[in-house]
């Protein structure tokens, strides 16, 4: 019964001592890196918004703004922001719940991620038209603000955006993988306040991977696999970023909020497999080479949703083509700014 006892203390001790790692690192951390925007306010919460531009631009030229993946940051885009800046004016933000930005109490679906984005556009004093640039789910957000807002909207690119279809009917393995998602978010929310993913962040920051195949390995397979191809893609970004990126992912709640984006996706597919075309605004999609022969047919429905579009395949990456090749999405970009500038086509299809 002693040893029972003794054992039952130094697992609370621990435990303690978790927390309390967790506290101070967090406190460190907001030290250390602050937001590299700004914090604005929209409807009782803060959404952070980062803005580059070059010192001239051109008349006519739109804004640049950057979506990113279903549970990437701004920090996402740091290969493409700072190039786009030399030719136009730029914008990344955080979504509500990831990043810098405060969590949002509204459904994390493309109509109140829109309204939100809408507002901080408008509070930010961001100038229109714009060009809007979104990756994976981000495509579902750029979309619904080009349906919402049509008025706003010159140009558009998609990188490696999902198709509406993808989501909208599961599957029984897509069913397990949404479940599977968002059981491994809310057990990352957990040992996120014991300290646990902060420790493994640190460990995988200092360039081991004993302690995260270890932490990969006690969720199961899958876990370890997902878990792995997170950290390859993670350490594509700029070694500066690398630091900021282990703080955001320290915050407990960017894994509660991965949760509820990932329950909310067949939802947002839904919402998006119902909205029109694009008439002939600009558009340039961006494919990465991974898609299975299946979901081609989807990548290239995405560029016949305007009759003044064109369709790249990015043949060195896969789903994070701006970490792969960034310098494609920076002249996607290019192109697209210009021919909505200029009121020109895009080039043909590559």
């Amino acid at each position: 019964m002693e040893f029972v006892l003794i054992v039952a203390g130094l697992f609370v001790l621990l435990l303690l001592a978790g927390v309390v790692y967790q506290a101070v690192g967090a406190a460190q951390d907001a030290r250390q890196f602050p937001p590299p925007g700004r914090l604005i306010e929209v409807d009782g919460y803060r959404l952070h918004i980062r803005e580059m531009q070059p010192e001239n631009i051109a008349a006519g030229t739109p804004t640049v703004v950057l979506e990113a993946g279903i549970a990437a940051s701004s920090l996402s885009w740091s290969k493409v922001q700072p190039e786009v800046a030399k030719f136009a004016r730029v914008v990344s933000y955080d979504r509500a719940g990831l990043g810098w930005s405060d969590p949002s109490p509204r459904p994390r679906t493309p109509p109140h991620i829109v309204e939100e984005l809408h507002a901080l556009l408008k509070r930010a004093n961001v100038p229109r038209p714009l060009v809007l640039v979104g990756h994976s789910f981000g495509g579902y957000c750029v979309r619904y603000y080009a349906h919402k807002f049509p008025h706003e909207v010159a140009g558009m690119v998609l990188v490696d955006a999902v198709h509406a279809d993808e989501w909208k009917q599961l599957t029984a393995q897509q069913r397990r993988m949404i479940r599977g998602g968002v059981l491994f978010a809310r057990i990352g929310l957990f040992l996120c306040r014991l300290g646990f993913i902060r420790f493994v962040l640190n460990r995988l920051e200092r360039g081991s991977t004993g302690a995260p195949k270890l932490a990969a390995r006690a969720f199961g397979p899958s876990a370890e696999k997902f878990l792995g191809r997170i950290v390859s893609e993670v350490r594509k970004l700029p070694p500066e970023v690398l630091p900021q990126v282990r703080a955001v992912w320290c915050q407990s709640r960017c894994h509660a909020s991965m949760a509820t984006y990932l329950a909310a996706l067949p939802a947002s597919a839904a919402v998006v497999a119902t909205l029109g075309g694009l008439d002939a605004m600009p558009l340039v999609v961006l494919s990465g080479s991974h898609h299975p022969e299946e979901r081609w047919g989807e990548q290239q429905d995405l560029a016949r949703l305007s009759s003044n579009s064109k369709h790249v395949v990015a043949r060195e990456s896969k789903h994070w083509v701006h970490l792969d090749e960034p310098e494609l999405v920076v002249e996607a970009i290019r192109e697209v700014v210009e021919a909505a500038r200029k009121k020109t086509k895009v080039g043909p299809s590559t």
